[in-house]
């Protein structure tokens, strides 16, 4: 797996909202991750140069998982 992904901002522009960037995450990384659509995350600002990105409730590992 790519241990790096470089990606632009995205911004959404709405009639009567205000605008809103957007993060997307690559799928590659997502599935390795096991992140799922819709779980909730929290950006910690670590620098002006540095976002850690925390999931709020991780799934844990499938039981009986074999390597």
């Amino acid at each position: 797996m790519q241990a790096e992904y470089e990606m632009k901002m995205q911004v959404i522009r709405s009639q009567g909202r205000a605008s809103r960037l957007f993060v997307n995450i690559p799928m590659p990384l997502a599935a390795a991750l096991d992140i799922q659509a819709g779980e909730r995350v929290r950006w910690q600002l670590l620098g002006r140069d540095e976002l850690r990105l925390v999931r709020l409730e991780a799934p844990s590992p499938e039981k009986g998982l074999k390597k």
